[in-house]
């Protein structure tokens, strides 16, 4: 295993965490194709409830995915693409390699 991955266990696990839920996915999905969102649209565009919808978007931006910012007593949300470049490097690292290991020689002996 790629020691750069092995040192940041943990923030991998965030992100693919925030990432595995359906809800969170929705979410990612609409703010990647229609960009910054105000959190009324994303209640009305997944017909979700205020607190379930805070509830992941916490999820999202602990995880370092999504970024806020307040206008007046909206909130808006974006996606953070360095996070995402993140998540790429990770699933890169993570890539089988073609090599094949070696059959026989000292394991389990």
């Amino acid at each position: 295993m790629n020691p750069a991955v092995a040192t940041d266990i943990p923030a991998a696990v965030r992100l693919f965490h925030a990432l595995s839920d359906e809800t969170r996915m929705e979410i990612v999905v609409r703010l990647a194709r229609e960009g910054e969102r105000c959190v009324c649209d994303l209640q009305d565009a997944l017909d979700a409830q205020q607190s379930r919808l805070s509830f992941h978007l916490r999820v999202l931006k602990d995880a370092g995915l999504v970024r806020d910012r307040r206008e007046g007593r909206w909130s808006y949300y974006s996606l953070r693409a360095d996070a995402f470049d993140e998540v790429m490097s990770i699933v890169r690292e993570l890539k089988p390699s073609r090599r094949r290991l070696s059959v026989g020689g000292e394991c389990c002996d």
